[in-house]
């Protein structure tokens, strides 16, 4: 593996990036890994990307020089054995893909790693590690079930008065270990366990794991956080619809943006 290539200018600190994806994501995920490329001012080490078998992935993984991770060895257990325990198949894809996510620990070779959302684009330079300060970018506006199992997690109230879920974060691996050994003493059983443990079976949105990091984190670390406005534009449709001028006049005001499907989520981040 060749050595990262230092960037001219941002930090000197060498980031991995974990991208979790599915073949339906094949429409943005080229355009993804372009806009990391682009937009972070960090030396890269390793693209990652975990999904399942997929031949479309892994030829667009060669195409983009990424590594490519077949999601079903990456944990102890699978997203048809999540599907079972929670009791809804249609929502084990989702909560599988956050339990991906912090799984970087074991995926990543460099201390920090960035887990961006398949579906969302960087259009702006983003830095993350500044000052020995973590960069968050963050929105006004949550939702009260990721909360309630925050609580049933770690057995205290998030207190962060901003939220965490915007798509993207940098992950410290120490930190995140630490998280994990928190949660997994606290339910005597693993850390992922936990997590499928305190979810509300009854609810369709009930688990973030971008705001049980950052609370966790809000609430051992604060002063190694800086906190800065996510500006992250939701559409519907593919990033394929806009023009290069375009994109240039969206990113005056904007930083990132995603292209949902689902309607929930085609709210402006501020």
């Amino acid at each position: 593996m060749p050595l990262a290539k230092k960037r001219q200018t941002g930090s000197r600190t060498t980031i991995d990036v974990l991208i979790p994806a599915i073949e339906k994501d094949l429409r943005t995920l080229p355009h993804v890994i372009d806009g990391v490329r682009r937009h972070v001012k960090h030396p890269i080490g390793q693209i990652i990307v975990v999904a399942p078998p997929s031949s479309k992935i892994r030829q667009l993984c060669a195409r983009k020089k990424c590594r490519f991770v077949n999601e079903n060895r990456v944990l102890p257990i699978t997203k048809s054995a999540i599907g079972k325990r929670i009791g809804q198949r249609k929502r084990a894809g989702w909560i599988f893909q956050q339990l991906l996510k912090l799984s970087g620990t074991s995926l990543c070779r460099h201390r920090f790693y960035l887990v961006i959302d398949a579906d969302t684009v960087l259009i702006r330079p983003h830095l993350f590690r500044q000052n020995q300060q973590t960069i968050f970018y963050c929105r006004s506006w949550s939702r009260k079930e990721y909360f309630n199992t925050y609580r049933r997690l770690m057995k205290s109230k998030a207190t962060s008065p901003r939220s965490f879920v915007t798509h993207y974060m940098l992950f410290d691996k120490a930190k995140l270990a630490h998280l994990k050994r928190t949660i997994a003493a606290k339910h005597n059983m693993p850390w992922y366990s936990a997590i499928l443990k305190s979810i509300n079976k009854s609810k369709s949105i009930t688990f973030s794991e971008f705001e049980t990091y950052g609370n966790f984190l809000y609430s051992r670390y604060r002063s190694q956080m800086v906190h800065r406005s996510a500006l992250n534009k939701s559409f519907p449709g593919s990033y394929t619809q806009f023009s290069r001028p375009a994109i240039q006049k969206l990113a005056v005001k904007y930083r990132s943006l995603s292209f949902h499907k689902r309607k929930i989520y085609r709210k402006n981040q501020r």
